[in-house]
């Protein structure tokens, strides 16, 4: 099978203007970002530009905005639409729920799965809402009549991750089985499975140029893989741990990968390390997000939100969660996060049944 694809070639003034074009499109008033003072630093941005919002977004405290619940078990994914108009969360209780993102109410509950539901991902080119299970099973729901319209049957073990070509019609997906397997969106035919891993997967991440497809597996290894030859092209051996998330930067040819002792970042496509996230003390992270501002979140096992600055890799803010009353202290742990896509508000499901939702402080 012949792919077609190009590289993202963005300039400076065009990530400002997209920047722009977003906060004014999706920012909310009672959580708009406070201008500087009038006279800022010489190295701080000018005020009213969109890099001034970006400046805030990094290097402001955030706080506890909301707290919603209605899940009856650990929140283990979570995904904004492209609109920003809401946003859905999978969960232990093997349901979908879909939130209203600007008052936090629910809007809908989707039944199918019959295990928990692992990994979700919204379409921006179609209207279809796709979800992963423990229960082997891949869904592809149709957002219009709010019903699986396909299945994806081929996985041996839980599916844990899932994401979308950002220009082709394919689906990737991997899991406890140890393989990625790659999908026709329309037919649900197998294109691909590629094997190498020895571990399970946990994360798995699709971008439109080579290479298209990056995993990361209990095995400790980050591979990535030549989508249109159906190989692995580069083994990644620099952790000790499981890698438990890997993110790649949507406009730069970098990404992330995280294990229990430490993030680390790398230059595509030869796949070059560029050093660590400089943390306060190693610790398990479950879930990466980052923000159109560029900046990072790194959920952790034990409740703690981190928060980089991309391109410094020094940690910025830190801040720790709170169990819903009712629950105990072991269930602070943070599973799943997004930004979303004004980037001036967090959410994170988490495993006191939660969802969070954080935004810059005053």
């Amino acid at each position: 099978m012949n792919f077609e694809y190009g590289p993202w070639e963005e300039t400076g003034l065009g990530k400002s203007t997209r920047l722009s074009v977003l906060r004014r499109t999706y920012a909310k008033p009672e959580l708009a970002v406070k201008t500087l003072p009038a006279a800022p630093k010489s190295n701080e941005p000018a005020e009213g530009t969109s890099a001034q919002v970006g400046f805030l977004a990094k290097h402001d405290s955030w706080k506890l905005l909301r707290v919603i619940t209605g899940h009856e078990g650990w929140v283990q994914s979570i995904c904004v639409e492209p609109d920003n108009q809401w946003f859905a969360t999978g969960s232990a209780d093997h349901t979908i729920k879909v939130w209203d993102l600007a008052s936090g109410k629910l809007r809908l509950t989707l039944t199918g799965h019959i295990m928990g539901v692992r990994a979700l991902e919204v379409s921006d080119r179609m209207p279809y809402l796709f979800s992963a299970g423990e229960d082997k099973t891949v869904k592809c729901w149709d957002l219009e009549s709010n019903r699986v319209v396909r299945d994806y049957h081929g996985h041996l073990s839980g599916v844990y991750s899932l994401s979308l070509h950002p220009t082709l019609n394919v689906l990737v997906t991997a899991g406890r089985d140890s393989v990625v397997r790659v999908w026709d969106i329309r037919t649900r035919h197998e294109i691909h499975v590629l094997q190498g891993h020895r571990g399970p997967i946990n994360s798995v991440q699709c971008q439109a140029v080579d290479p298209q497809i990056v995993s990361g597996s209990q095995d400790s290894t980050v591979r990535l893989w030549d989508l249109a030859a159906g190989k692995c092209v580069e083994t990644l051996t620099h952790h000790t741990k499981s890698v438990r998330s890997v993110l790649i930067h949507p406009t730069e040819f970098t990404f992330m990968s995280a294990d229990r002792d430490a993030i680390k970042k790398w230059q595509l496509p030869a796949a070059a390390f560029m050093g660590d996230f400089k943390a306060d003390k190693p610790r398990i992270t479950n879930t990466l997000s980052l923000s159109v501002d560029d900046l990072l979140f790194a959920g952790g096992d034990d409740g703690t939100l981190n928060f980089y600055d991309y391109n410094t890799m020094e940690m910025v803010f830190q801040t720790q969660t709170t169990p819903v009353p009712g629950s105990i202290a072991e269930e602070s742990g943070i599973l799943c996060s997004s930004f979303d896509k004004s980037g001036i508000r967090l959410l994170t499901g988490e495993a006191d049944k939660s969802i969070k939702v954080w935004g810059p402080a005053d």
